[in-house]
């Protein structure tokens, strides 16, 4: 922490609202000193809060199992409460963004968020940032903030991500239900092992777990990003980061992060199709490479347009790699069709290959 120059800290829903009647500073205040501290030493901060739906709840009475479209009104109200319960900590401005996935998996708007995030840094202005629940649907949201936290910290470039959970870390048991349960407080690789770790969500408030802060952690760290798994409802963690000492579990960056461009590809763009290969395509070491043409596809699934992303995999279901199509799916579905027709391949010689060698991110678990 002492080394990092620019951190993304996230705080989750039982933080902000743990009774569900509103926002609350018991928890905020040494968050917020710990903010304050960090760019008293020329760190800069991201915020990515939670809250909204939970700060808002108290608002809707009768609504123990609310129905999605009362969820979003929570949302709606909440989020501006949440908002002005973070000013009031601050004797410096903030800025309000609301995303969804969609925002992030197309290229243009995620290029667009981080020039904002960047200007917004530059002028000493806090970005506070939370999933736009009340416009998400199942096909624009991410889920969770652990996932966007991380989403955030590769768009911004930043080099560390503090995730703050209701326990100290990851333990090689759930520590609610296991007394022997011991905390990890290094990981140096991500593994099916580590993943099993990971429990269920104990949270009545919000909609993450372990798992998915490990998740958070994969995609953070292979951008190069250390990550931490720390106890936000303790005070004396934040006093901790700031002396440079590890008061949960840490999750080391990448020696070799991935590209920027591949790592969106990757951990944020989701793929809008399928190209279904045929099994002797370019592998090597299972893996693809080189560019991808027309008479390689077996098969094409889904509908998508030109500079989607889309999964391309074999016959037998392996996973190969995310890649930007050249051509819709429509005119694949074509040219799969009319394979051997002149017209098939004039349009191929003028577009060129369904995928461009530069725009493949391989997938190296199926």
């Amino acid at each position: 922490m002492k080394q990092s120059k620019r951190i993304v800290i996230k705080i989750g829903s039982a933080l902000i609202a743990p009774e569900q009647d509103g926002c609350r500073s018991r928890y905020l205040l040494s968050i917020a000193q710990f903010i304050v501290r960090c760019r008293d030493r020329g760190i800069e901060v991201i915020l990515v809060s939670s809250g909204s739906v939970a700060a808002g709840s108290h608002l809707f009475p009768n609504s123990e199992h609310p129905s999605i479209a009362v969820k979003k009104a929570m949302a709606a109200a909440g989020q501006t409460e949440m908002m002005a319960t973070w000013d009031r900590f601050f004797d410096f401005p903030s800025a309000q963004i609301l995303l969804t996935h969609g925002d992030l998996r197309d290229r243009e708007r995620y290029t667009s968020i981080r020039e904002t995030i960047f200007t917004l840094l530059e002028h000493g202005i806090l970005p506070i940032i939370n999933e736009n629940d009340t416009v998400t649907t199942d096909n624009l949201k991410v889920g969770d903030n652990d996932n966007l936290s991380a989403m955030v910290a590769a768009a911004a470039d930043a080099d560390g991500l503090i995730i703050c959970s209701d326990v100290s870390g990851l333990y090689t048991k759930n520590p609610n239900l296991h007394a022997d349960a011991v905390l990890i407080s290094e990981v140096t690789e991500i593994t099916e092992e580590i993943y099993d770790m990971a429990g269920c969500p104990t949270s009545k408030v919000g909609t993450g777990g372990m798992k998915t802060k490990i998740e958070a952690a994969e995609k953070a760290t292979s951008h190069g990003i250390d990550t931490y798994i720390v106890n936000g409802f303790e005070e004396t963690t934040f006093e901790q980061l700031l002396a440079g000492k590890n008061p949960g579990t840490v999750f080391t960056a990448y020696d070799k992060p991935m590209q920027e461009a591949v790592h969106w590809m990757t951990h944020t763009a989701s793929e809008q199709g399928e190209l279904v290969v045929e099994s002797d395509y370019g592998e090597s070491d299972n893996q693809v490479v080189g560019q991808l043409s027309g008479d390689e596809i077996a098969e094409v699934k889904g509908e998508f347009s030109v500079g989607d992303t889309v999964l391309v995999r074999s016959k037998d279901g392996k996973r190969l790699a995310k890649a930007t199509t050249n051509y819709s799916s429509c005119l694949l579905n074509f040219l799969t069709e009319h394979e051997e027709s002149p017209i098939s391949e004039k349009i191929q010689d003028s577009i060129g290959p369904v995928i461009s060698e530069q725009d493949i991110a391989l997938l190296e678990k199926s």
